[in-house]
């Protein structure tokens, strides 16, 4: 079901609703979102957005700097609650017996989904679909009406089932939607008190789900949720893209001030024009061209099909208890702004630019394969340790013999099983040696291959420079000759405008080969990035070479020479000076 229809729905049913039942849902906190007009849908707008979110620092990395969305904008833009209980809980493989006592609906054994269809009659939805010539007005007052009919007038207990029926789909299908066209019961067990579901931090999990949706797999384009909560941030944040109107000044929530700017261009031609927007976007004067990173591994966020009771408050514990301490302090060593972006700029890559993403500054990309070698460097040296560390303790366990059980108790096993297992750890560790010398030794060659780039570039642009001088030098020359010449100086003429044509010539080459080397440089960068495990086990690096060779192979076969490539990751991003983390990564753990 489209983002837009479920909104109509769900605002028609509340609507419906009796002035006893709107306020329940207002002392719930859920209110204020009611009165947001309904907005046009800028899938182009939520593109351009994903393209830029990084999913390891749950933050949009444009060229300025990092830019996130916060408990404050939640609260701005939605009006929905940000403080409150974390909204967690469990959730179970089936809701059958629940749903049956409270929704008095029909759910499958073994399943954790609530028919839509059912829902929607529940709630005097039955014919949902818009007729011909029916503005969008029209239809919303139809669909209320028709809705009123089936809707308890009196508090009771059908009242109370017509109220967890229309949460229901307001959560599933609006606030923390997904992909598809199901509704999923997770937020059932909340809704059992009904008086209690105003206590929870809704704008919070709101976030949080945002940020789910936006580190999900990058072949997605469009975001789950409540999607006029990005297109306003864009508005508020990103006033020069253009893409909202503000009609509605002084009024809140934020997002009732702002109306999408329609535009009649094709997808794809909104979306360059907007990636081309932000690559110049007039922030600050030093900015930075990113790679695409690579995703790591998250909790996946399907709900389809059978899986296991969960206790959320387990999983997320550290998330939950980060939101109960009201967020915690990040310590930066950064001072000022210019020591951030060059933090910033080092790990993303190290390439200024001026709307760069037709051109490569080689110099700061040295710079950037510098710093990720002295990382590398430091990284390998770490494992060589850990190995050996490992390896001593092996030999040690090994010593002991099968007589030795009272080390072994200290251990939690028996002197074999703990031998088996250190062996284990000895080949994690020198895999990862392994990996992390491979790692080194191509961003050693990246940047002997970057000088040698650079080289030839400066050499190329001073023969090009030279070229220009000479040239002009022959102008100015035959320019006099056309004036001064004697009527035996014809020859000369003509000798000197073939030399002028030829070097003319010679100059637009030497300048195309500079800027096909560029060009060939940002072809050819390919990702060699590093992911550490956490706890008192080895870190195990992945080593992004397959694409990098691929794309090697094509230059030589393009040019018949190797070409340089990039390395990515490495080396910790040092947050702005000042910045406070909020608890917006908590709150969820749905």
């Amino acid at each position: 079901m489209r983002a837009r229809v479920s909104w109509t729905l769900v605002l028609a049913a509340y609507l419906a609703f009796p002035s006893f039942q709107r306020e329940r849902v207002e002392e719930m906190g859920f209110g204020q979102i009611f009165r947001i007009e309904r907005m046009r849908v800028d899938p182009a707008l939520t593109q351009a957005l994903r393209s830029r979110w990084d999913a390891e620092a749950s933050a949009f990395a444009f060229p300025w700097g990092h830019m996130i969305p916060s408990l404050e904008d939640v609260s701005r833009i939605t009006g929905l609650r940000v403080y409150g209980r974390a909204v967690s809980g469990y959730t179970y493989p089936c809701y059958h017996d629940l749903a049956e006592r409270l929704l008095d609906l029909p759910v499958e054994r073994r399943s954790s989904l609530v028919p839509r269809v059912a829902l929607q009659e529940s709630l005097g939805l039955f014919e949902a679909g818009k007729n011909a010539g029916e503005s969008e007005d029209e239809y919303l007052a139809r669909l209320a009406r028709v809705s009123q009919r089936e809707l308890a007038s009196e508090p009771g207990p059908q009242a109370d089932l017509d109220l967890r029926h229309f949460l229901v789909l307001f959560l599933g299908r609006l606030l923390f939607a997904t992909r598809g066209d199901t509704v999923h019961c997770r937020f059932l067990p909340l809704l059992e008190d009904l008086g209690g579901v105003g206590g929870y931090a809704w704008g919070a999990a709101f976030l949080a789900h945002q940020f789910d949706g936006l580190s999900a797999s990058e072949r997605k384009t469009s975001t789950s949720g409540f999607y006029p909560f990005l297109q306003v941030w864009a508005y508020l944040h990103l006033p020069a893209l253009r893409r909202g109107d503000l009609t509605r000044s002084g009024l809140v929530p934020i997002a009732r001030r702002w109306d999408s700017r329609r535009d009649t261009r094709h997808l794809a031609d909104q979306l360059e024009h907007l990636q081309e927007a932000i690559d110049s976007y007039p922030y600050l004067d030093s900015v930075v061209e990113f790679p695409v990173w690579d995703r790591f591994r998250r909790p996946g966020q399907s709900f389809r099909g059978l899986h296991d009771t969960t206790d959320w408050r387990e999983r997320a514990r550290e998330q939950i208890e980060n939101w109960e301490r009201k967020g915690k302090g990040v310590r930066s060593d950064v001072t000022t702004d210019d020591a951030y972006l060059q933090a910033y700029a080092l790990k993303y890559g190290g390439r200024v630019y001026k709307s760069a993403r037709h051109q490569v500054d080689v110099t700061g990309e040295i710079a950037s394969l510098r710093a990720l070698l002295q990382s590398a460097v430091q990284d390998q040296e770490a494992a060589q340790r850990q190995t050996t560390e490992l390896r001593s303790e092996l030999e040690r366990v090994r010593g002991t013999g099968a007589g030795s059980a009272s080390s072994s108790r200290s251990a939690g096993g028996s002197p074999s099983l703990m031998e088996a297992r250190l062996a284990g750890a000895v080949l994690r560790a020198e895999e990862a040696q392994r990996h992390l010398e491979e790692w080194e030794r191509d961003l050693e060659l990246a940047h002997e291959q970057a000088m040698t780039l650079q080289s030839e570039r400066d050499q190329l642009r001073v023969r090009a420079e030279a070229a220009k001088a000479q040239v002009a030098e022959m102008t100015r020359e035959l320019a006099t000759l056309r004036v001064q010449r004697p009527p035996g100086d014809q020859e000369e003429v003509t000798r000197l405008r073939a030399e002028l044509l030829a070097q003319q010539t010679l100059a637009r080459s030497l300048q195309q080969i500079v800027t096909d080397i560029g060009r060939s440089r940002s072809r050819s960068r390919s990702g060699v990035s590093v992911s550490r495990a956490t706890g008192a086990s080895v870190g195990q690096y992945l080593s992004g070479s397959s694409s990098r060779r691929r794309n090697e192979e094509e230059e030589r076969h393009r040019q018949g020479e190797g070409s340089a490539h990039d390395g990515r990751g490495g080396g910790e991003m040092l947050p702005p000076p000042d910045r406070r983390e909020g608890s917006g990564e908590s709150g969820g753990g749905q």
